[in-house]
C-alpha cells in the first residue's frame, strides 16, 4: 500500500480517534469529578460523613474500575443501542468509553482532593464558609494542578481504550491496524498507526505536565491561599483592637 493510498485511511482514523477521546473525556471529568470529590466529603470525618453513601459510591467506582474494559463494551451493548441506535461506531464507542472512564477519574480526583492541607479548609469554617463555599474554593483550586495530571492520566488511559474499542467495530486508529495492519498484513500501516499513537500520546503527557507545573509555581508564587490571606489579615485588626482597649 502506497502512502498516498495510506493518508486518507490515517486521516479519517485519527479524526475518529480523536473525536472518540475527546467526547468521553469531556463526560468522565463532568461526571467523575463531583464523584471524586463526594467520596472525599462524605468519608469519616468528612464535610457531609455519610460511612453508607460512601461505601455505596466506592463500591460502584470499585466494580466499575475492576472491569476490564472489552467486557464493559460487551455489557454494556444493551445500553449503547438504546442511547445511540447501534453498538458500532465511533458514537457507539464514546459510550462504553466514558462509563470506563468515569470510575477511573473519579479515583484519581480523590486523591488528588485528599493531598489538600486540611488546615485550609478549617481556616474557612472559621470564617463561616460552607461546604460549597470550601470546595469551589479551597478543595478544587488547590488540587488544580493534580487535577491537570489525572486529566492527563485518563485521556491516555481513554487512547488506549479507543485502540481497543476499534477491535469491535469503534473505528479509529485501533480499527485501522486490526483491519488493514493485521488482517490484511500491511505491516507498515501498523507501525505508521503504533508511531502516531505513540507521538500523540507523548505530546499530551508533555502538555498535561507543563500545565500542571505551571499551575503548581504559579501556586508556590501566589503564597498561602486566599482564605488563610484574609484569616491573617484579620488579625492586626484584631490586635490593634485590643490595644485601643
Amino acid at each position: 500500500m502506497t502512502w498516498s493510498e495510506m493518508q486518507p485511511l490515517l486521516s479519517q482514523a485519527c479524526s475518529e480517534t480523536l473525536s472518540m477521546v475527546l467526547w468521553s473525556t469531556l463526560i468522565a471529568v463532568v461526571v467523575g469529578l463531583p464523584l471524586g470529590i463526594l467520596l472525599v466529603l462524605t468519608d469519616r470525618g468528612g464535610l457531609l460523613q455519610n460511612v453508607v453513601a460512601n461505601k455505596v459510591i466506592g463500591q460502584i467506582v470499585n466494580v466499575g474500575r475492576s472491569m476490564p474494559f472489552i467486557i464493559l463494551m460487551v455489557a454494556l451493548m444493551t445500553f449503547t443501542r438504546w442511547v445511540t441506535g447501534t453498538t458500532i461506531g465511533t458514537t457507539a464507542a464514546i459510550v462504553p468509553l466514558a462509563i470506563g472512564g468515569i470510575p477511573f477519574f473519579a479515583r484519581l480526583v480523590e486523591t488528588a482532593v485528599r493531598e489538600v492541607d486540611h488546615g485550609l479548609v478549617e481556616a474557612v469554617q472559621s470564617m463561616g464558609g460552607n461546604t460549597w463555599t470550601i470546595v469551589r474554593k479551597v478543595l478544587v483550586p488547590e488540587a488544580l494542578p493534580s487535577l491537570i495530571a489525572s486529566t492527563t492520566t485518563t485521556v491516555i488511559a481513554l487512547i488506549g481504550y479507543s485502540a481497543m474499542a476499534g477491535t469491535v467495530g469503534g473505528g479509529g486508529l485501533g480499527d485501522l491496524a486490526v483491519r488493514y495492519g493485521y488482517q490484511r498484513f500491511e505491516t507498515q500501516l501498523m507501525w505508521i498507526t503504533v508511531a502516531i499513537l505513540a507521538v500523540v500520546i507523548s505530546l499530551i503527557q508533555f502538555a498535561g505536565d507543563f500545565a500542571a507545573r505551571s499551575l503548581h509555581s504559579r501556586g508556590a508564587r501566589s503564597g498561602p491561599a486566599p482564605a488563610l490571606r484574609l484569616l491573617k489579615a484579620k488579625e492586626p485588626a484584631a490586635a490593634d483592637v485590643s490595644k485601643v482597649a
